[in-house]
């Protein structure tokens, strides 16, 4: 990359300098940066915060997603529910958790949510959500509640989190924001085995009701110290402009340059590149969110039992958490797009495999292509998250990548909802055939890829100025 020598951004600015702890610098495309302010100057201790609690809330919040599968037969008599009507209010949960991640990110960009605020109401919701859940034995009411506000609650929850990790690491977020992602995973892993050994219809209140008070409070113990960066912030100790000072920054920032500059959500849709991005998002979770809605359904009915059902479920769940924050520091290595369409695949294939361990009645190989669907069918969002700020800027990161994530309304739609219907067609071997190819066309398109106004450039830390 050219650059220019750092200077203040014009007569005004430099005459405020004085005044004030930073100063705004700009490169050759006339992107700002602000520099001097180092992150206990502006939180009044270590970054590292806004990497751990946002980890903490976000396992709060996974058992809506990762532990419902292994509640629903459970439910199912308590309530009377059909299969049907247990999967549509995951869907419907799915579609509310991501819809709510463009209008929030519009809300906080603006200044009439702030990121507290939102962790705030998102953790009242949710508590609302499992209640439902609990105490609605009428379907609609059940969907109303758990679907509809406790998918807005911890839809609220998670893009603020996600959001929060890009802002306060602009130089190097994979690792990060694939780290705090995992625990929207992993943290189920307690609760899959709740429901699979010690829930049932005499004592489903009382669990459902505790594990949403666990929610609410976590969620507001971490909310309490949430604070967005100032907009343009970034860290003292790295040179925006030649990418000098931490060796492996300057690496991880040449494979995964700034966006070039801060574009607003209606730019980052010219681009034609943020509408790729989505479709790519649709077709994977869709895929995803099949595998975690049926994987235990589909090992009981080829006769595994129930320890393998929930096993396999808690093998997904793990791996899929900590696969996020593997491929979120690979991705610092390999670059993003490569990790991507890597992770793509590898959700494909197990989508065939484990069609193959379920006719030669296999265990060990069930298992292992539970964990190879748990590592593809998670690795992905954290994927998303880092490449959106990356391609659009961070200015506008709650809003674009609100943009992309909510493929995801679509996703539970066919992963959920209608993916039952195709089971009940074709069967689950012919479902699982179309999950997979699915996916292997989505790692097609995530080819087509390409950072916005840097097309074909390429970029290798410089060395600082000696002096």
């Amino acid at each position: 990359m050219t650059t220019e020598p750092i200077a203040t951004q014009g007569a005004s600015a430099s005459a405020d300098a004085s005044n004030r702890s930073y100063r705004e610098v700009t490169d050759t495309r006339g992107r700002v940066y602000r520099i001097g302010e180092s992150d206990r100057d502006i939180l009044g201790h270590s970054r590292k915060f806004m990497v751990y609690l946002p980890w903490i809330a976000m396992m709060a919040i996974s058992v809506f997603e990762y532990a419902y599968g292994s509640a629903e037969d459970t439910l199912s008599h308590a309530h009377g529910w059909t299969q049907s009507n247990t999967f549509w209010i995951l869907s419907v949960w799915v579609f509310f958790q991501a819809g709510i991640a463009f209008p929030a990110g519009w809300l906080r960009e603006r200044g009439i949510l702030t990121a507290r605020r939102a962790m705030y109401v998102g953790a009242v919701m949710c508590v609302i959500g499992f209640l439902a859940l609990s105490h609605l034995s009428n379907v609609l009411l059940a969907i109303l509640g758990f679907g509809v506000i406790g998918g807005l609650g911890s839809g609220l929850v998670y893009a603020t989190c996600i959001n929060m990790v890009g802002k306060w690491f602009p130089e190097r977020r994979g690792a990060r924001t694939g780290f705090v992602n995992g625990g929207f995973a992993y943290g189920s892993l307690p609760f899959i085995f709740i429901f699979n050994y010690a829930f049932d219809t005499g004592n489903y209140h009382r669990v459902l009701d505790l594990i949403g008070c666990y929610v609410m409070i976590v969620v507001l113990s971490c909310a309490f110290f949430f604070k967005d960066p100032p907009k343009n912030w970034w860290p003292a100790d790295i040179d925006p402009l030649t990418y000098g000072g931490n060796s492996k920054t300057s690496a991880a920032l040449a494979k995964n340059p700034p966006a070039v500059k801060q574009y607003t959500p209606k730019e980052a849709i010219r681009t034609g590149v943020l509408p790729l991005m989505w479709i790519t998002l649709v077709m994977t979770a869709g895929v995803s969110i099949f595998g975690i809605s049926f994987q235990v359904d589909f090992a009981k009915e080829v006769g595994f039992g129930p320890l393998v059902a929930a096993s396999s479920m808690g093998i997904m769940a793990v791996i899929n958490g900590i696969g996020r924050a593997v491929v979120g520091w690979l991705s610092d290595t390999w670059g993003r797009k490569l990790t991507l369409v890597f992770v793509i695949v590898v959700l494909g294939l197990a989508q065939f495999g484990v069609i193959w361990a379920g006719n030669i009645k296999s265990e060990w190989l069930f298992l292992f292509f539970a964990f190879l669907s748990g590592f593809g069918g998670g690795a992905f969002y954290p994927m998303f998250a880092a490449l959106t700020p990356d391609y659009f800027g961070e200015n506008y990161n709650a809003t674009n990548y609100g943009l992309v994530y909510s493929g995801k309304l679509i996703s539970g739609l066919f992963g959920g909802g209608l993916g039952s219907m195709v089971v009940a067609a074709w069967g689950y071997n012919g479902a699982y055939a179309l999950a997979g190819g699915i996916s292997m066309l989505a790692a097609a398109i995530a080819l087509l890829l390409k950072q916005p106004g840097r097309e074909g450039e390429v970029l290798t830390p410089q060395p600082q100025p000696a002096g």
